[in-house]
């Protein structure tokens, strides 16, 4: 499974930014955003179940996040509003075979990143 994220760039603080991740295959039945700040570990932002109808958010994104999947189109989207400071990092997409877990060692696939820079 491969899977390229997109959509990440500079957005000022209170703004939106939209992140794309697209698959190769549905081989994955969950699909979850990831981020790394700088000098931190990586932390789970969002995750979704392709076929719909299950979500998980971290506390410091809910309600200002939404995650949506296309299984048609195999593609997992990332609306981002009313952006912080603190949510400048690069963001992963990741794919589990097993479970929708916060948990990055659930996660067998992984994409390269894509930077978000929150600026004030």
């Amino acid at each position: 499974v491969q899977l390229q994220a997109s959509g990440g760039g500079l957005a000022q603080a209170g703004g939106s930014l939209r992140l794309s991740c697209a698959a190769s295959t549905l081989n994955t039945f969950y699909m979850a955003w990831f981020r790394q700040a700088p000098g931190k570990e990586r932390e789970f932002v969002a995750g979704i179940r392709w076929s719909g109808g299950s979500t998980m958010y971290a506390d410091s994104v809910r309600g200002r996040f939404t995650i949506s999947s296309d299984s048609a189109k195999k593609m997992v989207d990332l609306q981002m509003n009313s952006l912080k400071l603190e949510d400048t990092a690069v963001y992963y997409c990741a794919g589990a075979r097993s479970s929708l877990s916060n948990r990055a060692r659930a996660y067998d696939y992984w994409g390269q990143g894509t930077l978000v820079t929150v600026s004030s």
